[in-house]
Order: C-alpha cells, then sequence, then structure tokens
C-alpha cells in the first residue's frame, strides 16, 4: 500500500466533489469542513459518477441520478435509491442491485497534493 498524488489541493472547493483516477481506480474526492475525504468515484447503485453534480450536505454524498446517499466519513449507506421524482420506479431500480456502503480511502496533504493510500 502506497500514497498516491490525487489532485493539488488547490483545485479543491469546499463541498464540490472531484473525480480522480488513479491507475484503473476512479475516486471522488471532496473538502469538507476543512477536511479531505476519498470515496468510490462510482455509486454503488448504478455505477454513476459521484463527482459529476453529486451534492454534498451535512457530510453525505448524494448521487445525481437516482439520490442513492452515503456518508463521506464511514461510507456507510444514508438511502438507497429514492429517485423522488418518481419513487416507484426508485424502487423497482433499487431492487436490481445489492445494497452496499462506498468504500472510504485515507487521505493527506503532502507537497500541495491531496495524496491518497490505496488498499
Amino acid at each position: 500500500m502506497e500514497w498516491k498524488n490525487a489532485i493539488r489541493v488547490s483545485k479543491l472547493k469546499p463541498d464540490k466533489p472531484k473525480m480522480v483516477n488513479i491507475g484503473l481506480k476512479t475516486l471522488m474526492v471532496v473538502l469538507k469542513n476543512g477536511e479531505y475525504h476519498a470515496t468510490d468515484g462510482l455509486c454503488r447503485h448504478m455505477r454513476w459518477p459521484l463527482g459529476l453534480g453529486g451534492k454534498v450536505v451535512d457530510d453525505c454524498i448524494t448521487c445525481p441520478l437516482h439520490q442513492t446517499t452515503h456518508n463521506i466519513r464511514d461510507g456507510e449507506l444514508v438511502e438507497w435509491s429514492p429517485f423522488p421524482l418518481f419513487p416507484p420506479y426508485g424502487k423497482l431500480v433499487g431492487k436490481m442491485s445489492k445494497k452496499k456502503n462506498l468504500k472510504i480511502y485515507n487521505t493527506r496533504v503532502k507537497d500541495g497534493n491531496l495524496q491518497i493510500k490505496l488498499r
């Protein structure tokens, strides 16, 4: 396990998630309340990129596609595919995949870079 540079910290704005790729791994990084967080970059429901329109509110990232929500501190599932525009659809597609938590990665800042420790 080693630390990898993910993004310059100067490119991160509070509460605005960004997508980064390290090798074949797609991750989402975000600055929230002065802390850097890194999670899987794709929603565990339908594999949608969380950093492309995802919202971070109250330490949770909400997928812009079906509104599945996870906590960015521990990856815990908060809400699974509610799809508020048409709830019956959300229930249907929510049953198509198993409920899963997001993977969380350790972060640190070194030489102006956000680094992520890959497992």
